[in-house]
């Protein structure tokens, strides 16, 4: 690397050049950022390798080197296309090693010549030189000794303005009387840049060369006289404690005079730009102005300057007035509805209701939905059919463990890393203000001492609040009226009843076996043959054998497992025909297990029932769908000890007092001593198995006193029969909830009859027609009918 450390100039006490014998060929160094004139003594430091042997060969002739400016300093290896032609031949005057390797050598400038060839480039540069002379500058005219006058007394005030004057300097350049020596003496020291030097270094006209150097001293005169009254203007205005805000502003100022544009204002003519051409709000507009003309007033590199850019950026990236044109066509929102999803006639038809009302009435407010049902029922892929089907944006935010209430209403922007919440920036990503936007797992949202963002949804999600929906980043309203909110949930019991209330619930229930096959057959199969890199004639698979699948390899509500054994079958054919195999593949009930091994699951129509007193099937609801509950009884002598297993709740347990209550007020009915010493002489012992598995809910209790009523009379309860109901200590049979997945965990388990609540007889219509046609349902009102039914034979 070279650089002039400090420039000297000298007059009388430089070696005369008049008898200097210049070779045909010489070493060449490029030296940086700097243009050496005739006359110069300057000290450079050599870093180059390139640099150092030229140097060296230098050193070891006539010491005679020539120097010559590259175009480009940032390249740290030069060509010849990077190096000027003119430079000048320096005498070497001294070298000192430093302990880095590099040079210092104090070289003095001799004669100007031009490169006529280059003989060699490596090791060093090595070139054929033609000697440049000077033109004659003849008789000193008037004209020429007032150019020569204005260039000194222009020096002299640019070098005061600078606070750099030298008295030597002036006295030396005072008494140069040739135009020539004055033009090199006075560009050297004008601190000017390397295309300017080269230009009057290449000059050979001295009267030329003067007058070249004198046009530069006036440019430079003026911005030197900017550059001084910016500085006074600045120092008056600014104190001790903004110089650096000064510095910048001076800056700013100079290539403002220059007619410069820097790249502030560029940022702030474009923000400019940006905030007119957007179509927004006026309490928005006129807020994103203020905040732009106080970034304009401020610093650029102040954190709140980039505070303040940022929140712009996301002002103007919101889409305000921006919306999508929904598509009203209700036929074609019914065939994308009926191409994606099978069955879910609920969830269409509200759809289809809604794009009805949308029809008639285009201000209407977007709706509130809430989809709460088993895992794998297709609750998120509905939430983008619907948006399809209405030709919206869609996004989907998952709710599931967020603890957080910045996450709904974002941080204030006095925070490090401040963000607007995730409502905001979904209508950012969907690029619309009347997206649908899903709300993923609502019901396991939770709280802690960063807030509760369940309550932050109270707002979000209420039509009469939200078109006003306050963000602590944004801190001004934002309109979600337009926005059509879908969250989607296991269950209920967690979402807080206010949040709840605000939300329309619609219940998807398990898909019954038959609609698993249709769904397997039309969409999971054709999906995981395509992801596989299979082809449909690869593999052949009939509808018993996906039923054969889903009841013996399954067991949910939902569908993911059973396209899980889809995917698995179709990976080990995909490997079959990898390894060159042809195909076609036919998987039958037969060799199904060579694909997946042997069944998971038994279904419950395959498992033997035993037909014994104390004995009961009954039905409960989990998170999963619906299930099958067997619950035995045993009755031995004792004291009178109600013992309880299976894991059970506190309300099941409780459920089950109330049932051996009310077995004990029907001692009559039951045909033992009216005294009620039975009860007394013996020990009761309530089991409920799977007993690794938790159990709760009073929906147990009337098959609780069933199956105790059955151990206590020594009488079986009847075939196929399943019950469902809560019990009080009268006896009375109280509504439960969740029948249609009871409902569909009694058709797997080959139960077609029924006993339920006589006040659930209206929920019987949520189940699809061929389903009811296969069930027989009893609504009872008391344990007495219940007994009837179950050990009594009543139609």
């Amino acid at each position: 690397m070279e650089f002039n450390d400090s420039l000297s100039i000298g007059m009388d006490d430089f070696t005369s050049n008049e008898d200097l014998d210049i070779p045909d060929v010489l070493p060449m160094m490029a030296v940086r950022d700097v243009v050496v004139f005739n006359y110069m003594i300057i000290p450079l430091f050599v870093g180059r390798t390139s640099s150092i042997e030229a140097v060296n060969a230098a050193m070891e002739n006539d010491k005679l080197l020539m120097l010559v400016a590259q175009k480009d300093a940032s390249k740290d290896d030069p060509s010849a296309d990077d190096i000027y032609d003119v430079g000048m031949v320096c005498m070497i005057m001294r070298t000192l090693k430093l302990p880095d390797g590099r040079l210092k050598v104090l070289i003095q400038a001799m004669a100007k010549v031009r490169i006529s060839k280059y003989v060699s480039t490596s090791p060093y540069f090595k070139v054929s030189v033609d000697v440049m002379e000077d033109g004659e500058s003849g008789k000193v005219t008037v004209e020429v000794e007032a150019m020569m006058r204005n260039v000194r007394e222009q020096t002299e005030k640019i070098m005061s303005l600078r606070g750099i004057l030298s008295a030597d300097l002036m006295m030396i350049i005072n008494n140069i009387e040739e135009p020539g020596r004055l033009a090199d003496l006075v560009g050297s020291n004008l601190r000017l840049k390397v295309n300017e030097s080269q230009r009057i270094l290449e000059e050979t006209d001295p009267v030329l060369r003067l007058s070249l150097v004198n046009d530069l001293l006036t440019k430079e005169l003026e911005v030197s006289t900017v550059q001084a009254r910016i500085q006074s203007e600045a120092r008056e205005e600014m104190g001790k404690s903004q110089r650096e805000y000064y510095l910048r502003e001076q800056l700013h100022a100079l290539q403002k005079e220059l007619g410069d544009t820097d790249d502030r204002s560029m940022e702030i003519e474009e923000l400019q730009a940006r905030l007119k051409k957007k179509k927004m709000p006026k309490h928005v507009r006129k807020e994103a102005k203020r905040q732009l003309e106080r970034m304009d007033m401020m610093h650029p590199d102040s954190s709140e300057a980039t505070i303040i850019r940022i929140y712009l950026d996301w002002i103007l990236d919101l889409p305000w007035k921006k919306s999508t044109k929904d598509v009203l066509d209700l036929a074609h929102a019914r065939e994308v509805l009926d191409h994606d999803h099978y069955g879910l006639e609920k969830i269409k038809d509200r759809i289809l209701e809604y794009l009805a009302v949308r029809k008639l009435n285009k201000s209407t407010k977007g709706p509130i939905l809430c989809f709460v049902g088993p895992p794998g029922v297709g609750k998120t892929s509905l939430g983008k059919s619907v948006a399809r089907a209405m030709g919206r944006k869609f996004y989907r935010m998952s709710l599931g463990g967020m603890r957080d209430e910045a996450e709904i209403r974002g941080h204030r922007r006095t925070y490090i890393g401040a963000m607007p919440g995730r409502i905001v920036q979904a209508l950012k990503i969907s690029g619309s203000n009347n997206p649908i936007l899903m709300m993923d797992e609502i019901d396991k949202v939770g709280s802690d001492y960063r807030g509760d963002p369940s309550s932050a949804l109270l707002e979000v999600l209420d039509p009469e609040q939200n078109s006003e929906f306050s963000d602590h980043y944004m801190n001004m309203p934002i309109d979600l009226s337009k926005v059509m909110f879908i969250t989607t949930a296991n269950m209920t019991d967690t979402i807080p009843s206010p949040l709840l209330d605000r939300m329309e619930v619609i219940r998807l229930s398990g898909y019954t076996l038959e609609e698993k096959g249709v769904i397997a057959r039309r969409y999971l199969l054709p999906r995981q043959i395509k992801q596989n890199g299979l082809k449909e004639s690869q593999l052949k698979m009939s509808d018993d054998t996906i039923e054969y699948m889903i009841t013996h390899y399954t067991a949910e509500a939902g569908l993911r497992n059973i396209e899980r054994e889809i995917s698995s079958v179709c990976r080990k054919i995909a490997r079959k025909v990898a390894e060159g195999g042809r195909g076609p593949y036919t998987v039958s009930k037969r060799n199904v297990e060579k694909y997946l091994g042997p069944p998971k699951t038994i279904p419950e129509s395959e498992l033997e029932r035993l037909e014994q007193p104390g004995l009961v099937t009954g039905l409960a609801w989990t998170e999963i769908g619906g299930e099958i509950l067997e619950i035995e009884v045993n009755i031995m002598p004792g004291k009178g000890k109600l013992t309880l297993t299976g894991q059970l709740g506190d309300v099941m347990k409780e459920s089950a007092q109330a049932a051996l209550t009310y077995c004990r007020s029907r001692t009559e009915d039951l045909g033992l001593d009216a005294d009620g010493s039975y009860f007394e002489k013996h020990d009761f012992h309530i089991h409920v198995p799977a007993g690794a598995i938790p159990k709760d809910g009073p929906s147990a209790g009337i098959t609780l006193a069933t199956a105790l009523y059955s151990a206590i009379t020594n009488k079986k309860v009847r075939r196929h029969l399943a019950m469902t109901g809560e019990i009080t200590l009268r006896g009375r049979v109280l509504p439960i909830g969740g029948l249609k997945e009871k409902a569909l965990a009694a058709l797997r388990a080959d139960i077609n009859k029924i006993i339920i609540p006589e006040q659930n007889k209206n929920d019987l219509v949520e189940i699809p027609e061929e389903l009811r046609k296969q069930l027989t349902f009893y609504p009872v009102k008391n344990m007495d009918e219940v007994v009837k039914i179950a050990l009594g034979g009543k139609k």
